[in-house]
């Protein structure tokens, strides 16, 4: 029977990532996600929920994504489902759900940069520049 455990996010990281070391010296680092989902209701009205996700990354990523990333920064995460269980200090068992990244990628711009926009001059329909070009099609030797 085959098996399948791959998770797939786009979403905002919800606190400034923790980076941390184990024993051995390997980069951890521990963020949140909020992923949103919009939708029409049947009455017409416009919904949303938000799914708060724990995700942590080893390695040289998890220092990229600390060094890189901040609150509020949107991020492509694809990972694995990965359970945990312990006992608290009062004795209760408590288990959650987190993602264990393998592989991410930065979305958006930085905040407080602006988005460059590529500066292309203008063009009519036949090529010519337009609007602080003075030549003309006449002027073209060819």
């Amino acid at each position: 029977m085959a098996n399948l455990n791959k998770i797939f996010l786009i979403g905002n990281l919800t606190r400034d990532p923790q980076l941390s070391y184990t024993p051995n010296q390997t980069a951890v680092v521990d963020f949140g996600l909020a992923v949103n989902r919009r939708w029409t209701g049947r009455d017409g009205s416009n919904r949303e929920e938000t799914c708060f996700v724990d995700c942590r990354a080893f390695g040289r990523q998890a220092e990229n994504i600390n060094k890189y990333l901040s609150k509020g920064r949107q991020l492509f995460v694809e990972g694995r489902l990965t359970f945990n269980s312990w006992t608290a200090q009062d004795g209760t068992k408590r288990s959650k759900h987190r993602i264990t990244v393998e592989n991410f990628q930065f979305l958006g711009a930085p905040p407080g940069t602006e988005k460059a926009e590529p500066s292309y001059e203008k063009q009519d329909i036949e090529g010519q520049q337009k609007d602080g070009d003075s030549t003309g099609a006449d002027d073209i030797p060819f």
